[in-house]
């Protein structure tokens, strides 16, 4: 018994010390493994206080509607498309108060001040009677664009000019020429002129580059731009102030049509003539909204016309214009507007002529800003 016990408890002894020799694997030396963690969205970099619409003068009080007939013109606009993601969302909104307006304006876009002051003028198209058989008081053909206007390079010009830009020319013998001036153009025949205006209503007409015509049986008519002579374009009212006609504060559209339709015949027409630049038009009886230099729709109140030299068609702009000139101007201009036209008195980079609309009315205000204007251009938040 004592022998059986002994082998046991040896044999027991053996198998605790076999024991203690099993260890235990070990896990692998390193870094503990970290969950992964949903990390969120980064958030948008605010815009800086400087560079926010809200930083502009005048956006407190401005009118939200013409801020956003400015984006839609420029949404139409199928070139430059820096403001297609602005414009994409533009399509899926529906607002229902100007806080609203104003509040998506904010989001979608920044400011970049242009150094500097310059013009803010205003156009509008008209809306004149003609008639169909020449009178004395409708003496006026309405010329349409001539078989011999040519534009051509003007390296091509007898002499030459600066290459890369296309000017109205005629051709005489081999040679290209400049085309006719005013006065040159007046004095020729109109044998096809299908309309007749008052001269001083066809001048102004002219100026604003488009007009609507109302016919002798109340038919109504667009005689849009067709062309124009390459002629530089000299302001007439600088004339009539330097001879005394005018004072400088009267010398406003409506006084200056005043006294042409006062003086029509040979004295107003040479005053009209110190102004070389000549507009041809083309008779649309299918159309009857203007458009203007980039082929959209002007939106009234909300487009100008720019110096394509430096401004891109389409681009959303900042007008801020006070200190008008002019007797019973409006004081100050402060909104967006969409570049969608060009003129030939329009140059210079802080230069705007402010599309007002269409008819009397319209003709009344345009006809009165000559404001100191400041501007800014709009570009979408990234």
């Amino acid at each position: 018994m004592g022998a059986n016990r002994l082998r046991l408890a040896v044999s027991a002894s053996l198998l605790l010390m076999l024991a203690a020799c099993v260890q235990t694997p070990k896990p692998p030396v390193g870094p503990t493994p970290v969950p992964p963690i949903d990390q969120p969205e980064p958030e948008p970099q605010p815009i800086p206080k400087s560079d926010r619409l809200s930083a502009l003068p005048g956006w407190e009080t401005s009118d939200a509607f013409i801020a956003l007939e400015a984006v839609r013109g420029t949404c139409a606009y199928k070139k430059g498309r820096q403001y297609s993601k602005a414009c994409d969302d533009l399509k899926t909104k529906s607002f229902e108060s100007p806080e609203e307006i104003k509040a998506w304006l904010l989001a979608r876009f920044k400011i970049e001040r242009l150094e500097g002051e310059g013009l803010l003028t205003a156009y509008f198209v008209p809306e004149y009677p003609a008639t169909t058989v020449a009178s004395a008081e409708f003496s006026q053909p309405v010329r349409e664009r001539p078989d011999d206007l040519v534009l051509v390079d003007a390296t091509q010009l007898s002499p030459p000019s600066a290459a890369g830009k296309k000017v109205a020319a005629r051709k005489v013998g081999d040679l290209y020429v400049p085309y006719y001036t005013r006065a040159e153009i007046e004095t020729q025949p109109a044998p096809y002129a299908r309309y007749f205006m008052r001269p001083e209503d066809y001048f102004f007409m002219q100026l604003q580059g488009s007009g609507y015509l109302t016919l002798e049986d109340g038919t109504r008519i667009m005689a849009a731009y067709a062309a124009d002579n390459g002629q530089p374009f000299v302001g007439i009212a600088k004339t009539l102030t330097d001879r005394g006609i005018l004072a400088k504060n009267q010398s406003s559209g409506d006084n200056i049509r005043k006294w042409l339709a006062e003086n029509r015949g040979p004295v107003a027409q040479e005053v009209m003539n110190q102004n070389p630049r000549y507009a041809f038009f083309v008779i649309d009886t299918t159309r009857m909204e203007p458009l203007g230099a980039a082929a959209v729709p002007l939106p009234a109140g909300s487009a100008i016309a720019v110096d394509p030299l430096h401004h891109q068609y389409g681009d959303l702009y900042w007008l801020d214009a006070d200190a008008g000139t002019l007797k019973d101007s409006f004081p100050v201009y402060q909104r967006m507007v969409s570049a969608l036209d060009t003129g030939g008195a329009i140059k210079g980079k802080i230069r705007a002529d402010l599309y007002i609309g269409h008819g009397d009315r319209a003709g009344q205000e345009a006809g009165r800003v000559k404001h100191t204007l400041r501007m800014w251009r709009i570009v979408p938040v990234e």
